[in-house]
């Protein structure tokens, strides 16, 4: 053997982690080369009824018009739904999706609703899930705090891992709590999406994130890119994109936390 000749250095491809905003929670991931849908809220601007007993009656949601081609959001590898509220699948997604296309949902329950509907690919998200070499790991959440939860009912997160990638965890409609927190500690997400528009029934309290839950998030994840979704695109939103960007200003974490225009996209 030459001991003199040239190691060879075999490097595993790397792809970039690619997140976009659409609207309200909808999501489009592109990780380790597979691009997934999350969340989708396809219908047309003004089309359906407010939510009750909260702001906006006066306004139809979903409040603003998709930024991209319908088309171009249902060209994907798998659609992920931490739940089943319609401001996360709507009718207008159940019509438009192919129905072989892969779902994957936080429970039992969630999939027979779904398979319903006629879609015929549809998988339970657990912590060992693996599509296409990407480990998908379903992760707790709270939909709100107190009593509301028995209205909210369960949802879901998700841990994106891969060996030559950067984890990404999408919290979904989660408040800040314990949970939360052991998922961070756990996994070391470098990328984190949080659904930050404080969205509120009269007398709930928060149902998704807030500024106070957004900044313990970056507290336990200093170095982590925190890009926050679900913000002004249905009616019972309470934390505009303005009032957050100034808070994060005061707290000088906004090279960390992102506040995305809908339409608009990250590479990590």
């Amino acid at each position: 053997m030459n001991r003199l000749a040239p190691k060879i250095m075999i490097r595993a491809r790397r792809f970039e982690i690619k997140v976009q905003q659409i609207r309200n929670a909808t999501l489009i991931v592109e990780y380790a080369g597979k691009r997934f849908l999350i969340d989708p809220l396809l219908a047309d601007k003004g089309t359906c009824p407010p939510f009750p007993n909260s702001l906006r009656q006066d306004q139809f949601n979903p409040l603003v018009s998709l930024p991209v081609s319908i088309e171009d959001l249902v060209r994907v590898d798998a659609v992920i739904l931490t739940h089943l509220h319609p401001d996360h699948f709507d009718d207008a997604a159940k019509e438009v999706l192919p129905k072989d296309i892969k779902l994957f949902v936080q429970d039992e329950v969630d999939a027979k609703e779904v398979r319903n509907t006629g879609f015929r690919n549809v998988e339970v998200l657990q912590e060992d899930t693996v599509f296409e070499g990407i480990r998908l790991t379903k992760t707790k959440g709270q939909h709100g705090r107190g009593e509301i939860l028995k209205l909210a009912g369960n949802m879901c997160g998700v841990v994106f891992n891969h060996l030559n990638e950067k984890t990404l965890y999408v919290a979904g409609d989660t408040v800040w709590y314990e949970a939360v927190q052991d998922t961070i500690v756990t996994h070391k997400p470098e990328v984190i999406v949080v659904n930050g528009g404080d969205n509120q029934f009269y007398g709930s309290g928060s149902l998704i994130m807030g500024k106070a839950d957004i900044y313990e998030v970056h507290k336990v994840a200093p170095k982590s890119k925190i890009v926050v979704s679900h913000m002004e695109a249905v009616n019972h939103w309470t934390l505009s994109r303005n009032e957050l960007k100034s808070f994060i200003d005061e707290k000088e974490i906004s090279a960390s936390v992102l506040v995305p225009d809908d339409g608009e996209s990250y590479t990590f």
